[in-house]
């Protein structure tokens, strides 16, 4: 039995949702998402609440059954509320700016990075260190993120680099501190 699977879901006011076909689609003030539902699982919208449960006792149904509800939550989420990642640059030099729909990132390569921003997503720069992603796919707006980040990956000697809000860089210790031996 999923623990995940068997919490309900409900949907805030504002937030369209209709089951058809095996298709979820939920649809709010940030847009229209969808989730293809298995033939093993069954949704049901009753007052606002959706609910997963199961159709047919296979061995994946457990794993599948989780999987689905937290998908659904994520498009109900993301059509009310939208999600978002905060990014930070840390280097003497490195900095990002926005030229019309593109990111234009310079960390320190012979050139700047120039990355196209997806049409459903909205990057906004904090200060020249900070880089904020919003939109309504969770996916999507991960994916963008990563990209970002692995751009320019934090060093593990002086700290530099692209990482997540909040992420810890384990620092290592130079050749100078090690004791000759």
């Amino acid at each position: 039995m999923s623990r995940i699977g068997k919490q309900p879901i409900s949907v805030p006011d504002g937030v369209d949702v209709t089951i058809n076909d095996g298709v979820v689609v939920a649809k709010g003030k940030l847009g229209e998402l969808s989730v293809q539902v298995p033939n093993i699982l069954k949704v049901e919208l009753a007052d606002k609440v959706l609910t997963v449960s199961v159709q047919q006792d296979t061995p994946e149904t457990s794993a599948r059954w989780g999987l689905c509800r937290a998908l659904l939550f994520n498009i109900v989420q993301g059509v009310s509320e939208g999600f978002e990642k905060k990014l930070e640059i840390h280097g003497v030099g490195y900095r990002a700016e926005m030229k019309g729909q593109d990111l234009v990132l310079y960390l320190g390569y012979s050139h700047p990075i120039t990355m196209k921003v997806p049409e459903n997503l909205k990057v906004t720069l904090e200060k020249q260190n900070g880089i904020l992603v919003f939109g309504a796919d969770r996916q999507q707006v991960g994916q963008f993120a990563a990209n970002i980040r692995k751009q320019r990956k934090p060093e593990p000697y002086k700290g530099k680099g692209i990482r997540y809000e909040g992420e810890y860089v384990r620092r290592k210790i130079g050749k100078r501190a090690v004791a000759g031996g």
